[in-house]
């Protein structure tokens, strides 16, 4: 029985998991099994694979995205550049594990985003600067969205909160909420911004999909912009993920 699993800590509920159960129940997939592995300590990570050849796969959520990559002995381009992974894959080469990390945040958010874009998408506002805006920075550098980061701190981000204007919000018609802000349970938190200032040309975009639709995106349909949740990003990247442990090599 191959092994796949997602560290992090704490993991009290997972995307992950579900999807790939689902997943291999719906395709007869009966060889492999899926679990979480709630890992405080980083350093305990090589107890993993180290005393079980059958991991070939992991996850990887908060809080280690980036220091798990001590422990790997290769990367992906995407994954070097946005320093943090959150797939690795597992190889045994001359009685040894060999494990390199991607980074599939950045798949998922680009398949799921590209679709929606429009001509006057060509600059953007992201509100948020933590391990989850990472992915995104690098997504819109390559598809050559200009875009300012908005933080609490101005030692953090290009403006504050206290810094947005209506004009500000008119004039950048991507809007990308990468703060935990308005996930469950506290549905009725938004990102503090002059929603006003949002029209019918804009497009709204969170990476939270548990609510499916945040107060953010309600606020921006009110007013007629398009929104998206971060479900689909999820599942293109689960699927990135599963061609990427299965790759042959």
């Amino acid at each position: 029985m191959k092994k796949l699993g997602l560290i992090g800590y704490p993991i009290s509920h997972s995307f992950s998991k579900k999807f790939y159960l689902e997943k291999f129940e719906r395709e007869n997939i009966t060889d492999i099994h899926y679990d979480l592995y709630p890992i405080e300590d980083i350093s305990n990570f090589p107890l993993l694979y180290e005393r079980d050849p059958a991991f070939y796969g992991f996850n990887v959520t908060i809080p280690h995205k980036r220091n798990v990559m001590r422990f790997l002995n290769e990367f992906s381009p995407e994954a070097a550049e946005i320093n943090a992974v959150n797939c690795v894959q597992v190889r045994w080469q001359g009685g040894k594990p060999y494990l390199k990390g991607f980074n599939t945040d950045a798949f998922g958010f680009e398949q799921s985003l590209q679709p929606l874009l429009k001509p006057q998408h060509t600059s953007a506002l992201i509100f948020g600067n933590g391990g989850a805006a990472q992915s995104v920075f690098y997504v819109l550098r390559k598809l050559g969205i200009d875009f300012k980061i908005v933080s609490r701190s101005r030692n953090n981000g290009d403006l504050t909160y206290h810094d947005l204007t209506e004009d500000i919000i008119a004039s950048h018609k991507l809007l990308i909420n990468c703060s935990p802000v308005g996930t469950f349970p506290n549905v009725q938190d938004a990102p503090d911004i002059p929603y006003d200032g949002i029209g019918s040309a804009h497009l709204l975009y969170d990476l939270i999909y548990n609510p499916e639709e945040t107060a953010f995106l309600k606020k921006g349909k009110e007013r007629g912009a398009a929104i998206k949740n971060g479900h689909e990003m999820l599942i293109f990247q689960a699927e990135k993920n599963w061609e990427i442990w299965n790759q042959e090599g």
